[in-house]
């Protein structure tokens, strides 16, 4: 989840999980095993694949706003704070709208959209960098003929700047809720996602830090979900989090244990 409006339940504490590298429920027969065996994996992005800002990176971020609109943090925290939905619902299109919809926000000089545009793709970059050991487990991952896609609550800048970052080209299918107008859990995210690999729900494996109740939404959609702790520490930012007791792992990049696990059994 990016930039979470605090109007809303926030929550920087993890649920109580296992935090060992590999925890699973029973699985029961060897039959019940092999099925569970995903044809793709279909994963969170912020806390998951790239780290979830902490509130210090946030108010950083903050500050930022603030000085190329000419106004103050406070005003420019209310309007982050105030637009969360319209920038990552559907309602504004482009980083351009994003930019103009915030300078008009904070009743800030029109001249200013400009150069907040361009701040917004430079922190987009930002947030998208991925460290190098995730980018060789999915390689691996794609390796094992597993199909691979990302489900994010994301505003226009960030899926603006997707294709010029170092994860893209792993995924056969990105999506983003700015693009299709409805943020987790609202099953349309999952479904497309589904759609889009060509594959059956039971079929594929959700991985997520829990953030917008996706892990439970996943499950509604009939994928399998596991639980990540999230990633850039229990102090990142999230919002709708639930309590999560089925399998969880420390980092995505202990998913091909976890999946050898499964079919050895």
């Amino acid at each position: 989840m990016r930039y979470p409006p605090t109007s809303t339940a926030l929550s920087t504490r993890l649920s109580p999980v296992a935090t060992h590298p590999v925890s699973d429920t029973p699985l029961g027969s060897p039959s019940a095993s092999r099925a569970l065996w995903p044809s793709a994996v279909i994963l969170d992005l912020f806390g998951t694949l790239v780290v979830a800002p902490s509130t210090s990176e946030r108010n950083t971020a903050t500050t930022r706003f603030a000085s190329v609109m000419c106004v103050s943090p406070a005003v420019a925290e209310s309007a982050l704070t105030g637009s969360w939905s319209a920038r990552h619902d559907g309602q504004l299109r482009s980083t351009a709208e994003v930019a103009a919809h915030l300078v008009a926000r904070c009743d800030a000089p029109v001249s200013n959209v400009t150069a907040l545009e361009l701040l917004l793709k430079e922190l987009a970059r930002d947030r998208l960098r991925a460290d190098a050991p995730l980018l060789q487990i999915l390689e691996e991952l794609r390796l094992r003929g597993l199909r691979l896609a990302v489900v994010s609550d994301a505003s226009p800048d960030i899926a603006e700047a997707w294709s010029l970052c170092d994860l893209a080209s792993y995924f056969d299918a990105t999506v983003f809720s700015c693009q299709l107008g409805a943020v987790k859990p609202a099953p349309q995210l999952f479904g497309t996602a589904l759609e889009s690999l060509g594959i059956a729900p039971e079929k594929a494996l959700y991985v997520g830090d829990g953030g917008g109740d996706e892990l439970a939404g996943a499950e509604r959609a009939g994928m399998r979900a596991v639980r990540v702790d999230r990633r850039g520490g229990p102090h990142g930012l999230a919002f709708g989090e639930t309590s999560w007791t089925g399998s969880s792992i420390a980092r995505v990049e202990a998913l091909p244990s976890l999946l050898s696990m499964w079919r050895e059994r």
